[in-house]
């Protein structure tokens, strides 16, 4: 079993989503962990809908590509469109962050995906939930790269949340 990190986010009835999002993972894999939840500013487009944005962890066997289509098959179930662009509003974005060990392109999946150390709103919610994990291929701890990520203008913040009866939330 690998543990796999996924990103979620949702700014089109975000509450709901991300709920139906975790749901679909607890009944789908073993172990789940998830960050706290954060509201964040659109990153490469205005909308003027701000982000629920988290990160979740579980133990899976499956491969790459079965793990990709389950998270593009949840997608498409909860309103996501094909061909929709890039930088858009949307109901629910389920990215592959990692999976175990992996590194490079496996079944047209780039692996750890480069977001990690891009955003904001993927970096801070990893470190808070695997803060001595390791990103594949550097080596560095995701704690000590939270510290030295320079957010500039990619401002978030926590915010309460409960799912399955309980709050989400970890000390800062």
């Amino acid at each position: 079993m690998a543990l796999v990190t996924v990103s979620i986010g949702s700014n089109i009835e975000r509450e709901h989503h991300v709920r139906v999002c975790l749901d679909a993972l607890a009944a789908s894999f073993e172990g789940l962990r998830v960050s706290r939840v954060f509201e964040s500013e659109p990153v490469g487009f205005e909308d003027g809908r701000n982000f629920y944005n988290l990160v979740a962890a579980f133990e899976s066997d499956a491969p790459v590509g079965e793990l990709q289509a389950w998270c593009k098959r949840l997608e498409f179930a909860h309103g996501r469109r094909v061909g929709s662009p890039k930088f858009s509003p949307r109901t629910l974005d389920v990215d592959l962050l990692t999976v175990g060990e992996l590194t490079g392109e496996h079944d047209g999946v780039s692996l750890p995906r480069g977001e990690i150390t891009h955003h904001a709103f993927v970096l801070q919610p990893l470190a808070e939930l695997l803060p001595e994990a390791r990103l594949p291929g550097s080596g560095e701890i995701y704690a000590a790269l939270w510290r030295r990520f320079e957010a500039g203008d990619q401002r978030l913040w926590p915010v309460a949340f409960r799912w399955a009866g309980r709050e989400i939330s970890h000390p800062d």
